[in-house]
């Protein structure tokens, strides 16, 4: 799996003019499944998500994570995190998950953060969202479950 966290003020997801996930500090997390993922990669993810300390202590040291801080997840599914754009123009989606196996992959992630008392909210899986945040640092962290990069 591979996530794009950003540390936000809030963000918010809408679908067909219709909010359909916000928060108000936290993290705005993109999170593609890669074919061949299982849930321990998911359970990688979640526990990275859970556990980054990137928000600033009363020294102003990145050394609290969401739940020192009381923030929240908002969590979208994207699919394009796994493009493959190294040769011509069009980039090529082979890698990324099919939508059955990802979805319940993300549902997984989603669950693991929960059951660590983090409050998550989603996007709505296979639909065209519109994102909007307002990134905080900026402070943009690259994950992969298979350590790639």
């Amino acid at each position: 799996m591979r996530c794009v966290i950003q540390k936000v003020t809030r963000a918010s997801v809408t679908v067909a003019g219709e909010v359909v996930g916000k928060i108000e500090g936290g993290f705005m997390v993109l999170v593609g499944a890669q074919d061949g993922d299982t849930e321990s990669d998911a359970r990688y993810c979640a526990e990275k998500i859970a556990g980054l300390r990137v928000f600033e202590d009363e020294n102003e040291k990145m050394n609290l994570s969401l739940k020192d801080v009381g923030g929240a997840v908002l969590l979208v599914s994207q699919f394009t995190l796994l493009a493959d754009a190294r040769h011509g123009r069009r980039p090529d989606f082979i890698q990324a998950a099919r939508p059955e196996v990802a979805e319940p992959l993300c549902e997984q992630v989603k669950a693991m953060i929960e059951a660590k008392g983090i409050h998550v909210e989603t996007g709505r899986f296979r639909t065209h969202m519109e994102v909007d945040l307002l990134n905080d640092g900026p402070v943009t962290i690259l994950l992969d479950s298979r350590k790639g990069f």
